[in-house]
């Protein structure tokens, strides 16, 4: 059977894919479980949960992983990292996928737990890095893997080029695609993306979220070390306070990157949701993807 990510990847539609972070509580998860129904309306080709930032939220994100892929129609991309965990435990967690009819993993080694911009340090009995993850994965069945790759360069990275190094390991280790952080400048994906290509048979599926709120886009973006293009910053201070107005820009800018990018080849787009629907669906829907308008 043709593994579900790649083929899509390659298919001449463009793939449409959604990010969701981990609930923090019974109230934020009934809030995901209405963004996941409204988004499942347009059949995505497959859905993620994430840790939350150094690896907490990992039971959490667990279980609403196996409950997507036990009571949905979508096809879920199980996060898998390093964090905190020796290697029976990641195979425990595996196999737990497993059990759920999960057959598609990200790999990724994780933020420091604790400090998200501290050093890296491995548990004892762990692994240090995401392609051990990758074999690890790739030895205890027949899953689909993929892997995170970084546009504006990974915040404990030298430079471009030990990054598409990384990412070269990983795919000859076991990965068939990547999906990258989230995108505010379409020409670095597009480095990375024919970097990739010129080694390796990898595709590379941007990460895209409209923004929504300034102020949070900016902790993000410190967070997870992609930085916001002095152009963009603009266009969503120039609205000032007013909620409605950012909102509106931050669909605008999405949407314009997402045409460059399908344009240029990308395989698909990740949407990154914040757990809300509605911003993506308009970018959706802006594309012109919907097979039909009405479900959105």
């Amino acid at each position: 059977m043709v593994p579900h990510i790649p083929y899509r990847l390659r298919a001449e539609r463009p793939s449409i894919s959604f990010e969701f972070f981990p609930p923090k509580d019974d109230g934020s998860e009934a809030q995901l479980w209405e963004a996941i129904r409204h988004l499942e309306r347009i059949r995505p080709d497959f859905v993620s949960v994430t840790y939350g930032a150094g690896g907490t939220t990992q039971d959490r994100t667990i279980r609403v992983t196996e409950r997507i892929a036990r009571e949905t129609s979508l096809v879920p991309l199980a996060h898998l990292t390093c964090v905190g965990a020796t290697v029976p435990q990641l195979r425990r967690v595996v196999g737990a996928y497993a059990a759920a009819g999960i057959r598609n993993i990200l790999a990724l080694r994780g933020d420091p737990p604790g400090n998200v911009g501290g050093e890296w340090l491995a548990t004892e009995g762990g692994l240090s890095h995401a392609e051990e993850l990758v074999e690890l994965i790739r030895g205890l069945g027949d899953f689909t893997i993929g892997v995170a790759a970084f546009p504006d360069i990974h915040p404990s990275s030298p430079g471009l080029d030990h990054d598409i190094e990384v990412l070269v390991r990983k795919a000859d280790a076991g990965a068939s695609f990547a999906v990258t952080q989230m995108v505010f400048d379409a020409d670095t994906y597009l480095r990375l993306r024919d970097a990739v290509a010129a080694r390796r048979d990898l595709p590379v599926t941007p990460g895209l979220m409209p923004v929504t709120n300034l102020r949070q886009i900016q902790r993000m973006s410190q967070l997870m070390g992609t930085p916001l293009p002095a152009a963009v910053v603009s266009r969503l201070e120039a609205v000032g306070e007013d909620a409605a107005a950012v909102r509106a820009v931050g669909v605008e800018i999405a949407t314009e990157l997402a045409q460059r990018m399908l344009g240029e080849g990308a395989p698909g787009l990740h949407f990154i949701t914040m757990n809300r629907s509605s911003a993506t669906l308009e970018v959706h829907r802006n594309l012109g993807l919907a097979s039909d308008m009405s479900l959105v």
